[in-house]
């Protein structure tokens, strides 16, 4: 052996030994800056359409569900991939410190606010829809009242928004389990959770197909049934990595193909009009949700492209990292101060918004995700018992007005 190669050699073994021998528990991935950016597009196309300024701003809705997919099933995998096995208690116990802090906050506020100063039919509607959020089933109690989704941008109900919140933490409940019996199948977890998944959405679409025949869209639009395909495409694409030899050429088509998705997807957003869109509910949300979950993957996988770099800058990314409180937050401000009458309303209620939406994230959000230990643990369970007990009695505490009464004597 040459001088040289005893010198690579060494150096060789070097490296083996100071590699490290254990992996993270959870796997945990570098934050991408581009996933927070597609998250301030979602929450502003929300925004400008429940101001009326964005007919197809809803759909910003299915990019947080394709997120939600992309990155859920991502972190699952992970884990699987370092640990050999998924934590449903941990999991979960991260979604509640997640979500609960500030959805109830929320909650509270809004309700109490409502029931102090609102109108009656909104009290009542408050009180009625409140236990049904948080029992996360609030997208099948709205269906249950025919509460129509196109037409209800009104001062009726400050809750009903959240049935897509209710579809996440379904998706949330069942998808950890699915993952971890895929998993103690054997090898090729990946490709087996790929295959579900893809399997599952084709389901989802056929029975949104199959049911977009009424004249009121809304059982399609928010049933977890038939929405699963947006959340189930972003798990399909979580669950492919890369291929070392073609990363080279992937890098190449990789800035053109993600300038066409995102090109795609606001062209949809632009024409795409609700129930006056049918062609959204016989194969058009799909081919939407799967644009979105591949322009997330080009994201992760080639985080230099033009698209990529955009979503990154500051004020994208601010946004998306208080989409969360803000999708909470804006529609009851929206219900009670109605930007839909002009410009001056529509700024004022979106300033009043993030303000809410920055607070919630600041001081409540992440000090008690990140910081907070009696979050955690025995006295993490404990606390969300009290939350649960707390909202609990809160609907039932308040009372509701009574509703009116018709004069039948006088309709003669």
């Amino acid at each position: 052996m040459t001088r040289v190669q005893a010198a690579d050699a060494t150096k060789q073994a070097t490296k083996q030994a100071t590699r490290p021998t254990t992996r993270q528990p959870t796997g945990r991935r570098p934050h991408l800056p581009a996933l927070d950016g597609l998250r301030g597009v979602a929450i502003l196309g929300v925004l400008l359409f429940h101001t009326g300024h964005l007919p197809g701003g809803f759909l910003g809705v299915d990019l947080f569900f394709a997120l939600s997919g992309y990155l859920i099933t991502g972190l699952l995998l992970r884990e699987i991939e370092a640990t050999g096995a998924v934590s449903l208690v941990a999991f979960w116990g991260r979604r509640v410190r997640r979500l609960l802090p500030a959805l109830a906050t929320m909650l509270t506020v809004v309700t109490v606010l409502v029931w102090a100063v609102g109108p009656p039919d909104l009290v009542r509607t408050t009180l009625a829809d409140g236990p049904w959020v948080q029992a996360n089933l609030v997208n099948w109690h709205l269906l249950a009242e025919s509460a129509a989704y196109w037409d209800r941008f009104g001062p009726d109900r400050v809750f009903e928004h959240l049935w897509s919140i209710a579809v996440e933490e379904q998706f949330y409940l069942v998808w950890p389990v699915l993952v971890l019996v895929i998993a103690r199948g054997g090898r090729r977890v990946g490709r087996r959770v790929a295959v579900t998944a893809a399997v599952a959405s084709a389901v989802s679409l056929v029975l949104m197909v199959a049911l977009a025949g009424a004249p009121d869209p809304t059982r399609v639009y928010t049933g977890t049934d038939t929405r699963a395909f947006s959340l189930l495409l972003g798990a399909v694409v979580a669950t492919r990595p890369t291929p070392a030899p073609s990363a080279r050429t992937a890098g190449r088509w990789a800035g053109v193909a993600s300038v066409s998705l995102a090109a795609g997807i606001g062209t949809v957003w632009s024409l795409a009009d609700g129930v006056n869109s049918p062609w959204l509910f016989t194969g058009g949300l799909f081919a939407h949700s799967l644009a979105a979950a591949l322009l997330i993957g080009l994201c992760v996988r080639e985080p230099r492209t033009p698209v990529a770099t955009l979503l990154a800058r500051w004020p994208l990314r601010w946004l998306g990292l208080i989409s969360y409180s803000l999708y909470l937050w804006h529609w009851p401000v929206f219900v009670l101060l109605s930007p839909q009458r002009g410009w001056i309303r529509t700024v004022a209620a979106c300033a009043l918004s993030i303000g809410l939406a920055a607070l919630s994230k600041y001081l409540i959000e992440d000090p008690i995700r990140f910081r907070a230990t009696w979050a955690r643990g025995r006295s993490g369970v404990l606390a969300f018992a009290a939350v649960m007990v707390g909202l609990a009695l809160l609907w039932s505490a308040l009372p509701a007005p009574a509703p009116p009464t018709v004069d039948i004597g006088r309709l003669g």
